[in-house]
């Protein structure tokens, strides 16, 4: 019986070994938040999960679209991108994957993004004929730049942003210049958002670039324009998404495809669980915009969110982790 008893400490121990070994392997850790909301809430549960869950010790880092991508096509580094655009840079993933640098982990946000032109539904409503980019550029008049208000303005977001490349190809290859336009960079997502509650606050006319989920949409009723043309997935890679580009043409902007991108030295070195999880981890729309109408109404951080996410949204997330994950997590949050 005492033999018996020796072997099972020393199985249990050895058990205990194994675990903390495997936890210790995934070590520090990068995630880049993006510069808006729910990548920064998204870049703080994975934060949340890994540490509590799987022993890492995982920091937020800032990031944006562009270099973000670009740089762990390049060094690998960081080790996670959450909230990948990947539609906005498809040659620098397709290196990515095809150089062994990059893993395409999953889908971020199940059910797809949508970016594009937007202008207020109030606007809509008083001027119906305008359907389309080409109807709106068509009135300057009604979408006056801040500046100088005998120009209209399309509203650009800040730069490092993908969204931003394609918003200044496609006023290019639409003629915006030459209808009497000018393209504003808002210099940061709070500026851009801010220019949105201004135009509102006001009754004013807003013509410019936003996507969904965000809280802005749902706080503010935007009408999003139709492109005009449909969807060309080779020129959108050919020249929408390249910034050198000198020949653009209008496009339609697809629905997105956001996805988790992982560097392969960090895939290697975490392992399957922490990989598991972070190939299951994913959600909706939906439920993407409370959480961020929770975060705006609140003044909540990235990391209120994780917490708040985690303790009111179980059923989710408990399908992303293990048994014995789960028990981590529900008792970091009571």
């Amino acid at each position: 019986m005492k033999y018996l008893a020796t072997a099972a400490c020393l199985t249990i121990g050895l058990a205990a070994s194994a675990t903390t070994a495997k936890a210790a392997q995934c070590g520090e850790v990068t995630i880049a938040s993006m510069n808006w909301q729910s990548a920064e809430a998204l870049a703080s549960v994975d934060k949340f999960i890994l540490n509590t869950a799987y022993g890492c010790n995982a920091t937020v880092i800032v990031g944006d679209t562009v270099p973000t991508i670009t740089a762990m096509t390049e060094k690998g580094k960081p080790d996670i991108a959450p909230e990948g655009w990947v539609d906005l840079l498809p040659d620098v993933v397709q290196r990515g994957v095809t150089e062994k640098k990059l893993i395409v982990a999953g889908d971020s946000i199940t059910d797809g993004a949508i970016q594009g032109w937007y202008i207020p539904k109030y606007v809509a409503d008083a001027h119906p004929d305008i359907k389309t980019i080409a109807d709106a550029l068509k009135h300057p008049e009604l979408f006056p730049a801040p500046e100088d208000h005998s120009k209209g303005a399309v509203i650009n977001g800040p730069q490092g942003w993908g969204g931003t490349v394609v918003t200044t190809q496609l006023f290019k290859a639409y003629g915006a210049e030459k209808a009497g336009f000018v393209l504003v960079d808002t210099g940061s997502a709070a500026g851009l958002d801010g220019s949105i509650a201004k135009a509102y606050e006001h009754k004013e006319g807003w013509l410019g670039y936003y996507w969904s989920p965000t809280s802005i949409l749902g706080k503010y009723d935007m009408v999003r324009l139709d492109a005009g043309v449909p969807h060309d997935a080779a020129e959108w890679k050919r020249c929408n998404t390249v910034a050198t580009c000198p020949d653009p043409k209008p496009n339609a902007w697809s629905k997105d495809h956001v996805q988790t991108l992982v560097s392969v030295s960090f895939a290697a070195k975490a392992g399957e669980p922490v990989m598991n999880y972070l190939k299951a981890r994913g959600w909706s729309t939906t439920t993407v915009n409370k959480l961020l109408a929770w975060m705006t109404d609140n003044q909540a951080t990235g990391d209120d969110a994780a917490k708040y996410f985690i303790k009111n949204n179980e059923p989710i997330w408990i399908k992303w982790v293990s048994a014995d994950a789960a028990e981590k997590i529900k008792k970091a949050v009571r």
